[in-house]
């Protein structure tokens, strides 16, 4: 049990440093978020914004650097 807290506290932590890394840098992230694939209705009234190469790359990107993270502390 008590690894459990230490892992949701190591993984609030990797939050909190990756939501300062997007707040500091948010302005220089324009392109996030508008890559080719991304899909966006735009209707009157209504917008509907589906991210999918976005997500995409994120999680390949969080898949590596976990993957890095793992084997250095094994």
């Amino acid at each position: 049990m008590e690894n459990i807290g230490k892992l949701i506290v190591g993984v609030g932590l990797i939050l909190v440093v990756v939501g300062l890394c997007f707040w500091l840098f948010g302005g220089r992230l324009g392109w996030l978020g508008r890559l080719p694939g991304d899909i966006v209705i735009e209707r009157p009234n209504f917008r509907f914004y589906f991210p999918i190469t976005t997500m995409i790359i994120v999680s390949i990107a969080l898949s590596v650097l976990l993957s890095i993270i793992t084997r250095l502390f094994k």
